[in-house]
Order: C-alpha cells, then structure tokens, then sequence
C-alpha cells in the first residue's frame, strides 16, 4: 500500500511526539572514520545523475570500494523544490530520475548514498534548506534510501547550532532508517564539546581548497589550505574515538597540487583519523592518485579499530613528529615536513619514549621495546628500532613530503 505524502506527515508528527526529547544517534555507522567521494570539491554545483552513476561504476572498476571508500556523497545543488505538501524533490534537470533511482543505482554496486542539507532557510549555493523541514526531510531520505546526510551551516540567523543538529539527528533517528550525520558548522561552535551523542563526525575547520600552505581569503569567509586544516585539528585529539569524529574537511588529493603534497595530504589525514571523503574526478586520475589513495596500509593506520587520533608529539629543525597508537601495541610514525625544503633528520629513537597518558594510556617505550620498522609507502621493512642511545639512522624528508612507518610490536 502507497502511503500519501499527508499521511506520512502524521506519522512522521506522532512519532516526534511520542519520542524522547533527546533521541540517540544512530550507533555503529562510524565506529572508523567514514570514508567515501563527495561532488563538492571537483564539481561543485555542476553535478548529475550520470556523474554519480560514472563515478559508483569506477568505485567498483578500480578497488576503490574493496579498499574501504563506501559512500557516495552528492554534495549541494541536488535540490529542486518543495512539493505541494513540503517533501523536498531532486533538480528535475540533473537528477530525473530522481535521487531513489540513483540510490538504488549506487547500492547495486555495494555502495552507499550520502545527500546534502542545510540547518537554515537555504543552503550555501541558495537551495531550498531543512529549517522547519527537519521531520519531512527525513522521512523523505529515508524513503530514498539515503546512508549519510552532511547537514551545513549556512542562511541559519538566529539558529542554535546545539539545537539544529539535535533535531536533525533526532529526525533521523525517527525516520527509522540508520543514516550517518556528517555535521558542518566549521568548528563556530566547537561542537566537539557537546556533539558526541548528535553526530558522527563534524568539522572542525573552514572548509579546504586546494593549496597545501595559504588561506582563500573571500567577503565573508575564508577557505583553508591543508597546513591550516592540520594545524585547527591537531589539538582536539581527545574529543575523537569511535563513533564520532574530527573532521578537517574533504580530501584534496588528485586535484592540482604535488604528489608530494598529495601523499603528506593524505598521510595526515590518516594519521588524524580523519574521514577520507575523496574531491577527485575518479574516472580520469593518474596513477600517482591512484597510488596515494588505494594505499592499503596507510589507511588501515586510518582505519584502525583502537579509534585514536594521532598526537603531534614535536617538532625539531622544521620537522614535525606524529605518533598514532595502533590496536595490538602497535605504533603508527610519521615525519612531516612542512617546508619548502627537503631535510636530513638524523632519527634517534630514545628521543620519543613518552605515554599518551591524553588519550591512549599507551606507551613507546623504546628504551624497553624493540619494534620492527615498516615503511608505508615504500612498502619495505627497515630494519628495527633500537635499544641503545644513539643515532640508529639517517631519513631524508622531502620537502612538503612524509615519512610514515608503521612500528610493529
């Protein structure tokens, strides 16, 4: 039996009613960061059914979905107009076959679909927002098969962002199908204060453009490049963990800056256990992007069931040290080089024996442990740490570049 829109609007009003006032997000769906591609940073607003459709069919052609990357976001300017009864409709032009075909399109290939709102009046390039929708929204995703909702900031005057993404998740939660929430507020309101039971993930920056050092500075607001991403992110390590997340904003990798900035790029963001929500055109990459992103081992350091976010340990002769402790006993080790130079690091490793006695509890314990040492993108075994206090090696940073290690205990 087909439900009316009126209908389900009822439904959707006593089930509000009958609720908790705080109704708990939908649990498990981000017990490792997301991972996925998003519209936005590549296309914009220039998106259609067939780009979604091209895209999940190269998910699936290349290995992409088989190494982790699961969600296809369709970011802002799906949306077409409200229906006599208030359910919102896709663009009829980009999407006439509406956003349930393209979900079921996307799920047939074992893959999932993430759509786009807003928390105000209108979204950021002016479509019809959720505010005073919330419940119909979601019972229209719902019915569309959606799996992921990023929920922006923008046209929201005299919202409470607490409140807004409270209501949302409980529309969620209501509209019964389990829906992952993605929060973008940019960190206004340091939702990871209070978020952890609203959302899976939010963010924690402006949003990202394509530069690896500068600010995109527009009236009104500004876009970070990725050291500026990094450096907003790199303290609020112990609010992340299982189930809710840092997010720094979308990947950039593919788009327009070095390889080397695109493997530090990404480097980092799996060292920060932050989503990996791929920006590139995936049907026509090089093999350098392929390389960087379908690299197995450094997102399993991404990955990792222990859900920690790395800790920026020190920094010494333009060098950065970041330690990621692993499920195991296990340590993830990267050496970032921000600079514009490439830099000799002579590595000693009894100069980084410390606890992570912030958030993991965890020790290195060089002077105790001998761990063997494996590089993640070389994918070569370099020997193992040692015991004694001395020099036990010398690496070569390029510059804007990474070395990462797994240390295997």
């Amino acid at each position: 039996m087909k439900l009316s829109n009126k209908f389900i609007i009822i439904i959707g009003i006593l089930t509000m009613m009958t609720m908790p006032c705080k109704a708990q997000k939908w649990e498990h769906l981000a017990d490792t960061p997301q991972m996925g591609w998003s519209t936005w940073n590549k296309f914009q607003g220039n998106i259609s059914e067939d780009i979604i459709k091209g895209i999940a069919d190269v998910m699936v052609e290349t290995g992409l979905r088989d190494a982790g990357y699961t969600y296809i976001n369709i970011d802002d300017c799906w949306h077409g107009k409200r229906d006599a009864d208030g359910f919102i409709q896709a663009d009829p032009i980009k999407f006439p076959n509406g956003i349930k075909a393209v979900a079921d399109y996307v799920h047939s290939k074992g893959l999932k679909l993430g759509i786009y709102s807003d928390a105000g009046s209108a979204t950021c390039a002016g479509r019809p927002g959720s505010l005073g929708h919330e419940y119909q929204d979601a019972i229209q995703y719902a019915r569309w098969g959606v799996d992921y909702l990023k929920y922006d900031w923008c046209n929201t005057t005299n919202v409470n962002p607490q409140g807004a993404y409270q209501l949302i998740s409980d529309a969620l939660r209501s509209a019964g199908r389990p829906i992952f929430l993605s929060m973008c507020e940019w960190g206004n309101s340091q939702p990871w204060k209070w978020a952890r039971e609203i959302g899976h993930s939010w963010r924690t920056t402006p949003d990202i453009w394509c530069h690896f050092d500068s600010l995109r500075v527009f009236p009104g607001y500004t876009q970070f490049g990725v050291m500026q991403c990094i450096q907003f992110n790199d303290s609020l390590r112990q609010y992340a963990g299982k189930g809710y997340w840092n997010d720094p904003d979308m990947l950039e990798v593919g788009n327009g800056m070095t390889e080397n900035e695109d493997r530090a790029h990404f480097t980092m963001w799996c060292m920060m256990a932050s989503p990996l929500i791929l920006g590139n055109d995936l049907r026509n990459m090089s093999e350098a992007t392929r390389n960087i992103i379908m690299n197995k081992e450094m997102i399993a350091i991404n990955q990792d069931t222990l859900g920690i976010q790395g800790l920026h340990y020190c920094d010494r002769d333009g060098l950065q040290f970041w330690f990621k402790p692993l499920a195991g006993g296990d340590w993830a080790f990267t050496i970032f080089n921000p600079t514009q130079n490439n830099i000799v690091c002579e590595l000693n490793w009894q100069d980084f024996n410390f606890i992570d006695s912030q958030v993991s509890k965890m020790s290195t314990a060089f002077n105790t442990n001998i761990y063997k040492v494996y590089n993640l993108w070389t994918h070569k075994m370099e020997g193992k740490t040692n015991l004694k206090n001395k020099i036990v090696r010398k690496v070569t940073v390029k510059s804007r570049d990474v070395v990462s290690y797994r240390l295997i205990k």
